[in-house]
């Protein structure tokens, strides 16, 4: 302690040592103590210290705790020590003065050694030293030591204090123990403003942020409190959770009638743009007198948020126009713009803005261009930024995990991660969150187990992001009992956890289930976002149920979800999917949506959902006169067009756009020019294409034999089926389906008959309708009516329209009337409003001299209001169909 004494009185002497006034130039303590009190920088606070000490001055209690507080306030809290140890006899207020100083300078456990310290020297603490302990234990979260200290408090009828209470609740709101902060906040006789803002802060973080909003309203109407900035800023993001409009909009009034802040302005732009009301925001925005970085960044989130990506270059260049300073949120939201429109130019021009305003080294703003580069496909760059980052440390590594695994890349995010466990052994919760998507994404799940592992030992599992981020990978691989049993143990669920299970639900086609999730969501009392409409209005789809679409479209309007581009994009699915294709058309063509490359891409599958390939193809064209840049799925959702179509020369004109593009490495691409190209009767382009693909899969496999299929290539189909099974190649149902198609075609009956059995002997893949209707065909064109007749009695499931049609055909074809017969008295039950079935028998009848059961039959097809639907070819004549 005597050294620590003497370093500070060394130092102080030495700034003093070349310049000591004699005895008739020294100041007079009392000017000294008043310079002291108005010290703005270190170096003349140690020169005023030595002044004092080499004139003799005498250190009193309140110049002691200046010092303290001084240095304290320069983040020099060794130098408050050496003071502090070398009072001989400190009071309590120097006690207190210490303990802050360490709680000021972030270093928790000093101040609560020095606390106990304290007690062990029999001081006693007053209330000024229970709030600086309070703060300390905040800070470290330690949850034992708060009820110890708690304790203490009540001990001493302390608790009433307003200083205390409002200690006690914030450190418990913090620690997620609302009921013990309400407890103490209903307790405290005399409430001022900054409790009820502690309170308000709490509830408004938590499950429960309708509270917030009630408390508010009782801090004004039954207490009459006037609340205060930080009352409404501690509000706000309460309103954001809970998405409620008609609470914002009456804080706005508010507002409004007062002189606030700019930061509350801010905040309001913040709560408008969460609540999805961008509009509003910008109104805020323009309205707004004396603008700072902040609400010019806060607005480009809230663009950035909504979707808007235009909108925030369009403000970063404003910004860049008036001259004002690019803040790091402002770079950030431009960042995620130009990678979201894949503008790389853009992204470059604010990489070297970055760079001259030297913010491009802060680890959001490198997270931000990594992110940038690789949604846009410069994978080496991104990689490049990340290794050139200095000191990389748990946060550096966790962003940039995130950023390749937001951005597409899951297999260089985990390999990222491996590296850095090589690093850091233990990752935190930031890290798991951003490599559990990537686990779902690759379906990794024993690595994503290993993940959950690392979540349960470091015991934050529980945490909601955590935990949200595993129900999800757990859903999206399938494992629901897993997805469930977390969901179920979670402490806190919020309704992002819900929309993991909806959403998950929906993707694997499980409607009722995914409903059900929704149903419950509302039971529980939160409100759902637009992540959750975007899971339900899928499920709707999938049923067909218009009905409960339009009701969820209701709710949409109601919560304000209209304008968010995601969800206008769901209802748009929805519609067309049941078939309400002027609806989905309306909504499409509204003067207030602000569409993407989505919009385009369900507008475009819509039509094709609904059979008018004509019509998408006119919308694909239309996409590209406005202006927006086709990306892989609209080539995907395009290309069923051009093959229902056959218009050869606008897949030829696509397929050059996909190799300017550089989507042709793509399988999806792929897969879908093998089966346009085979429909549009170019088997040698579809060979072609699949030769140079570099990445092949079951799909590209079944799509080649497809194509031989439809084009009577029997042999080839099979020399293909067979290559599958010699390179180990996934066969599926559809591989089977394929090749006995192809089999069919070509009359290879023997072979045919192997391959069905081989499907279920060898493969253990049961046959499906479809593949029995395949074998009646091929049997049928041989005549072998008996084992077709052998077959259908073998059948595990009723035949279908297919199986009768097979059989119909083939009874045509070798003039038997009799089983002729029996397959359409079949086909009148399963397809009554089908007129060729009726045809054929006519036709058949009239073959075999019945002249009469033909005229018989084409009378009853006319009493049951049935024609025959003439046949049409489609001819491409100067680009037009």
């Amino acid at each position: 302690m005597k050294l620590r004494c003497c370093s500070i009185l060394v130092l102080v002497r030495r700034f003093h040592s070349q310049e000591l006034p004699n005895t008739s130039k020294i100041l007079s303590h009392q000017r000294l103590l008043t310079l002291l009190s108005s010290c703005k920088d270190l170096c003349s606070l140690l020169q005023l210290h030595a002044r004092l000490i080499t004139s003799g001055f005498t250190f009193n209690t309140s110049t002691s705790t200046l010092l303290i507080n001084l240095y304290s306030s320069f983040q020099k809290c060794a130098f408050s020590r050496s003071l502090f140890d070398s009072l001989p006899n400190p009071p309590v207020i120097i006690w207190n003065s210490m303990i802050r100083a360490y709680v000021r300078v972030n270093q928790h456990e000093e101040a609560l050694k020095l606390y106990v310290s304290m007690l062990e020297k029999s001081i006693q603490p007053d209330k000024y030293t229970f709030t600086f302990v309070l703060k300390a234990c905040t800070a470290m979260s330690d949850f034992e030591r708060s009820i110890l200290i708690h304790e203490e408090i009540v001990r001493r009828n302390l608790e009433t204090d307003v200083f205390i209470g409002t200690g006690l609740i914030y450190m418990y709101s913090k620690m997620g123990d609302l009921e013990s902060a309400r407890m103490v906040f209903d307790q405290m006789p005399d409430k001022d403003v900054v409790a009820w803002n502690a309170m308000i802060s709490g509830l408004a973080q938590s499950a429960e942020p309708v509270k917030a909003v009630d408390l508010f309203k009782d801090m004004q109407f039954i207490f009459r409190i006037n609340p205060n900035s930080v009352t409404l800023l501690n509000l706000l993001p309460a309103v954001c959770k809970l998405m409620d409009m008609r609470a914002c909009r009456c804080i706005h009034a508010y507002v409004y009638r007062r002189a606030f802040p700019v930061s509350v302005h801010n905040a309001l732009i913040d709560t408008y743009s969460k609540c999805n009301h961008p509009n509003l925001a910008h109104r805020i925005f323009l309205e707004l007198r004396g603008k700072d970085d902040v609400s010019w960044g806060t607005m480009m989130a809230g663009f950035a948020y909504n979707g808007n990506f235009h909108e925030v270059l369009e403000m970063f260049d404003s910004i860049k126009k008036t001259g004002l300073k690019i803040s790091k949120v402002s770079a950030v939201s431009a960042l995620l713009a130009t990678g979201e429109i894949g503008d790389l130019g853009r992204g470059k021009e604010i990489h070297e803005y970055a760079i001259q305003e030297m913010i491009d080294s802060d680890i959001m703003v490198a997270t931000s261009l990594m992110t940038m580069y690789a949604k846009c496909g410069l994978l080496d760059k991104a990689r490049d930024l990340f290794w050139g980052i200095n000191g990389r440390d748990l946060v550096a590594w966790s962003a940039a995990i995130a950023a390749f695994s937001q951005s597409g890349y899951p297999q260089e995010a985990l390999s990222l991660f491996r590296d850095m466990q090589n690093v850091y052994s233990q990752p935190n919760n930031v890290t798991l969150v951003s490599v559990i998507p990537a686990c779902a994404e690759l379906r990794a799940v024993r690595l994503g187990k290993s993940v959950h592992c690392h979540a349960v030992k470091a015991s934050i599992d529980s945490d909601i992001s955590t935990g949200t981020a595993l129900v999800s990978m757990y859903a999206k691989c399938n494992l629901f009992n897993l997805a469930l049993n977390l969901f179920n143990k979670m402490p806190l669920v919020e309704v992002v956890t819900w929309n993991a299970l909806i959403n998950g639900y929906a993707q694997i086609g499980d409607c009722y289930n995914a409903l059900e999730m929704f149903s419950r969501l509302r039971l529980t009392g939160l409100h759902p976002d637009p992540g959750t409409m975007v899971g339900a209005l899928p499920a709707c789809a999938l049923l067909g149920d218009v009905r409960l679409g339009g009701c969820l479209h209701c709710q949409i309007i109601r919560y304000g979800f209209e304008s968010d581009c995601h969800v206008k994009n769901a209802l748009i699915d929805l519609y067309a999917k049941c078939g309400s294709l002027t609806l989905a058309e309306f909504l499409f063509n509204k003067n207030d949506f602000s569409k993407d490359e989505v919009s385009w891409n369900t507008m475009i599958a819509g039509y094709m959902h609904n059979g008018l390939a004509k019509i998408a193809l006119a919308a694909f064209h239309s996409m590209k006169f406005e202006s927006f840049r086709p990306n892989v799925v609209t080539i995907v959702s395009i290309l069923p067009a051009v093959s229902h179509l056959t218009c050869l020369r606008e897949g030829m004109t696509i397929h050059s756009y996909i190799i300017k593009s550089g989507f042709q490495s793509h399988k999806l691409v792929g897969n879908s020019l093998i089966d346009m190209y085979a429909k549009c009767g170019q088997l040698d382009l579809s060979e072609r294409i699949f030769e140079e693909m570099k990445n092949t899969d079951t799909v590209s496999w079944n799509a080649l034999l497809t194509a031989y299929s439809m084009h009577g290539e029997g042999d080839r189909a099979l020399s293909v089926f067979s290559l599958m099974e010699n390179r180990d190649i996934e066969v599926d149902a559809i591989s089977f389906l394929s090749v006995l198609s192809a089999c069919r075609h070509a009359g290879l009956v023997e072979e045919g008959r192997k391959i069905f059995h081989h499907m279920r002997d060898k493969y253990h893949i049961e046959p499906d309708v479809e593949h029995y209707a395949c074998m009646v065909d091929l049997l049928g064109r041989a005549g072998l009516f008996y084992e077709i007749m052998d077959l259908l009695k073998t059948m595990p499931m009723e035949p279908d329209g297919g199986v009768w049609g097979a059989l119909l055909d083939a009874s045509r074809m070798h003039s038997n009337i009799e089983l002729a017969e029996v397959a359409l008295k079949h086909l009148v039950k399963l397809e009554q409003g089908n007129p060729a079935h009726y045809v054929v028998l006519s036709s058949l009848y009239s073959q075999s001299g019945r002249w009469n059961d033909a005229g018989h039959t084409r009378v009853k097809m006319n009493e049951t209001g049935l024609r025959k639907t003439p046949g049409c070819s489609w001819v491409e004549v100067k680009r037009g169909i």
